[in-house]
């Protein structure tokens, strides 16, 4: 309470400041590097490494706050960005306070974590992968762009572009999943919807690509744990989503917690300065993530604070988020000829610059009008958006006998401690949004769609995560009555997300055993899941008729469920993340490698000296790609343009796709590739090309897939980025289990 009203004080004792004339209206400046060289040659070594220091405000923390001096050094010049800071009011009378009172007037850049919206909550990340709709993500980041810009925000932390492929890891819920492919056009279409087309507009946001790099891939799925691979691995899977963001034109970058074979990547020179910097040509900045410079001494990689900031400076980090070694530290290691003026210059420089492509110094207040803020939250069609894309997100896991969907007349028992919830149903990392009172909860979904006089009860049976059995009763005489249960289960909204490492990944709590009970009443049973990771559903996927996963669905996530499960909408969502079979599988992912003793399945006649596992098949329980449909698709007449590819050519495949059921829907048609022979080993198959496609009932469709030599590049045995001529195969269908497929050889 002491330190929130000493930031009142301060504001209020800000705000009576006399307005400059050009305070609400901005003022042509030179161009922008004329204009930053002319500034940063009036700026001393001090005021330099200060453009380098983020602060926290109040607002969401992971780690230790900045301390109660943040205002005063604020004024002072002292602080380059602060984190967590929101509302247009109150970010306009923080920038006074550095614009009026430091002595050049350089204005703040405000930092929030904007994931998967700002106030209007869309799917998580993982959920709006499943969409396999680049359109899709990139409006959903435009809204939030909109959203944030209007509510004082110029930089969001996002997207996180990290492979990942082990569940247990909690972070899997803010990224796109297990393949570089995928994960690549998506990373892309969130830069440019934060970004938009031009950053000086005043509803446009930094984007943030992050983290580099390799943390997905965490020892164990422990989060901030060690990762440790080869440079080759890590150039083929971990790093080209962020370079597809770089081409997208991305203008900062979030170095990850972890290390990288021993050497910590906030520290890490080839990372940061080699890779990103000089071999990519990034021109943008690179922030820390919070209190990662100083971490670098847990590492063991630093003996304290001046070695770590110096350390990560050197490395090529130009703002210290939160950590305080850039400023108490950085003038000292300058004077003992420990970092160069070129170092701080540079870093300084791309700060400014980001500062000035925002438009900051034309106008410092140009993102703090609170008339627009009031306009541009929940607006009706950023609510149409968000159901839009939580209908797309959608994936049906199992649909026996066609249980799905269900009839508007019929006896419903919805039990499960989600039924109801408004709470978790917009998941973690979900900034502002409003949780009670704002998020559409599945109980008002369903009665937004069939209204008062549906036959639905609603109750939660058990708890989320604790083992009361004492609701069990009501639950399962309401089902005892009903024609088809729907068990609404899942995780906590912050179960999933960081710091939510898991060895367990099971549903939670009593949920499982109340199934089974409600599996007794020998009545259908759909098990609409909320979650923020692949979850281990063996048992599930035996027992239960219909499994929709719909992930942690956002601000209308209710609406879109429940006109999911009466068949307004047909989902067509796809798993951007295969899902085990049990933890002791993982990590399992589909474009593994062969060994050379490959397990081949139950027809393989030879079942012992293979790689596999004697107690479980090899395969996850739900492929990656996979989703059904209320309807059917079949693939037919895949056709190749030449059988034989020439480096400077395309090749052209085409295939028939026809919806054989009796509803309308789309079917994300998928084309993979494997390379037969390498100089280096290859994966099995591997992501090339989707696309989405609507059928009528009935309907058939050519899609046709173009692929060229830069397509079937890899890290061969010299380290070169090359395709190597040789046999392929191709394989098309509706999952990573594609069986459709074809041949072709590529050629000098």
């Amino acid at each position: 309470m002491r330190r929130r009203l000493l930031l009142l004080s301060m504001l209020t004792l800000a705000s009576g400041y006399g307005q400059k004339k050009n305070d609400d209206k901005s003022v042509k400046i030179k161009p922008k590097a004329e204009f930053v060289a002319d500034l940063m040659s009036k700026m001393t070594v001090e005021e330099k490494i200060y453009q380098l220091v983020q602060f926290s405000s109040d607002g969401t923390v992971t780690g230790r706050k900045s301390g109660d001096n943040y205002i005063t050094r604020i004024q002072q010049g002292k602080v380059g960005s602060v984190l967590n800071a929101t509302g247009a009011a109150n970010n306009r009378m923080i920038q006074k306070l550095a614009v009026e009172n430091s002595r050049l007037k350089i204005p703040l850049l405000f930092g929030h974590d904007v994931i998967h919206g700002y106030k209007t909550i869309f799917p998580i990340n993982l959920g709006m992968a499943s969409s396999f709709d680049p359109a899709a993500v990139e409006k959903a980041a435009r809204v939030a762009a909109v959203e944030a810009s209007a509510g004082g925000i110029h930089w969001t932390f996002a997207p996180m572009v990290d492979i990942a492929r082990d569940p247990r890891w909690g972070r899997v819920s803010e990224g796109s999943g297990e393949d570089v492919y995928l994960g690549s056009k998506l990373a892309a279409a969130n830069v440019r919807g934060f970004q938009g087309d031009d950053l000086s507009k005043n509803n446009t946001i930094l984007a943030c690509a992050k983290h580099f790099a390799a943390y997905g891939a965490a020892e164990a799925g422990r989060d901030y744990n060690t990762t440790d691979m080869s440079e080759r691995v890590l150039r083929d899977t971990y790093l080209p989503p962020f370079h597809a963001a770089v081409d997208a034109g991305v203008k900062t970058f979030m170095a990850s917690f972890n290390e990288i074979s021993g050497v910590p990547s906030t520290g890490n020179k080839h990372l940061l300065r080699d890779v990103l910097k000089e071999e990519w040509k990034f021109d943008g900045m690179v922030v820390s993530d919070y209190t990662g410079v100083n971490e670098m001494i847990a590492h063991g990689f630093a003996k304290d604070d001046q070695d770590a900031a110096q350390l990560a400076l050197n490395a090529g980090m130009d703002m210290d988020m939160v950590g305080g070694t850039f400023m108490n530290t950085l003038k000292k290691s300058y004077d003992e000829g420990k970092v160069s003026i070129e170092v701080i210059n540079d870093a300084c420089k791309r700060v400014l610059d980001v500062k000035y492509d925002l438009g900051l110094f034309e106008d410092p207040y140009r993102y703090f009008d609170e008339a627009r803020e009031k306009e541009n939250t929940y607006k009706p069609d950023f609510l149409e958006a968000a159901l839009d894309v939580a209908k797309k997100s959608m994936v049906l896991l199992k649909n026996k006998n066609n249980v799905l969907p269900l009839k508007k007349d019929m006896k419903i028992a919805f039990v499960g401690p989600l039924a109801s919830d408004e709470y978790n149903i917009i998941g973690s990392w979900a900034a502002l949004g409003e949780r009670d009172g704002r998020a559409v909860s599945v109980k008002e979904g369903v009665m937004n769609l069939l209204g008062a006089n549906a036959k639905v009860t609603f109750d939660a049976g058990v708890e989320l995560s604790g083992n009361k059995s004492n609701m069990m009763k009501a639950a399962y005489a309401n089902a005892l009555k009903a024609d088809v249960i729907v068990a609404v289960m899942g995780e906590r909204e912050n179960q999933s997300g960081e710091a939510g490492s898991q060895t367990n990944i099971d549903l939670p709590g009593m949920q499982k055993e109340f199934l089974m009970q409600l599996r007794g009443l020998g009545k259908p049973i759909v098990l609409v899941l909320m979650n923020g990771r692949p979850l281990t559903l063996s048992w599930e996927d035996e027992n239960i008729d219909a499994i929709l996963e719909t992930w942690w669905s956002g601000t209308r996530g209710g609406d879109a469920i429940a006109q999911t499960l009466f068949g307004d909408n047909n989902p067509n969502g796809k798993l951007p993340i295969s899902f085990p079979r049990s933890v002791g599988q993982i990590p399992v992912y589909y474009n593994h490698k062969n060994t050379g003793r490959p397990y081949l399945g139950q027809s393989d006649s030879e079942q012992k000296y293979k790689s596999r596992y004697t107690d479980s098949d090899n395969s996850p329980l739900y492929p990656f790609g996979y989703g059904l449909s209320y309807t059917k698709f079949d693939y037919s007449n895949l056709k190749l343009s030449t059988a034989k590819l020439k480096f400077n050519e395309k090749l052209k495949i085409s295939v028939e796709v026809t919806n054989t059921g009796n509803y309308a829907g789309d079917e994300v048609v998928q084309l993979y590739v494997k390379d037969v022979v390498g100089s280096v080993t290859r994966p099995v198959r591997e992501l090339k090309g989707f696309e989405k496609v609507n059928l009528k009932k009935g309907e058939k469709k050519t899609v046709t897939f173009e692929l060229s030599s830069d397509d079937l590049k890899f890290y061969n045995i010299d380290m070169q980025n090359t395709a190597e001529a040789g046999d392929f195969e191709i394989f098309v269908g509706g999952s990573s289990d594609a069986t459709l497929n074809g041949k072709f050889e590529l050629v000098k």
